[in-house]
């Protein structure tokens, strides 16, 4: 896993500590958010900290959405990220206008 031991998580609007809480997190998104993909863009970078910008799709039961959305992060020495602050925003659509 990519986390460091005490990583601390913001993801919209939950907050977290913690590899396990990161891995019980991402099962439960996971499992709701079928058929999910992703890109990501590289915005900045400087030291240990990464931002990025990103898009997803995935389907909840019939109802597909795209999600748009920035991500920062911090990694600790070993390479490990220690801190993640993420804000999306998600928006229906129609499994035609998929573009991912």
């Amino acid at each position: 896993m990519a986390y460091s031991e005490d990583t601390v998580w913001r993801n919209r609007d939950s907050f977290f500590r913690g590899r396990e809480a990161v891995k019980e997190f991402l099962a439960q998104k996971w499992a709701q958010e079928k058929d999910y993909k992703l890109r990501k863009h590289l915005w900045a970078y400087s030291g240990k900290r990464i931002s990025v910008r990103f898009e997803y799709e995935f389907r909840d039961g019939e109802k597909w959405f795209r999600a748009h959305g920035i991500e920062l992060w911090e990694f600790d020495r070993k390479g490990y990220m220690r801190w993640r602050d993420m804000s999306a925003a998600d928006v229906e659509i129609e499994e035609s206008t998929k573009r991912l």
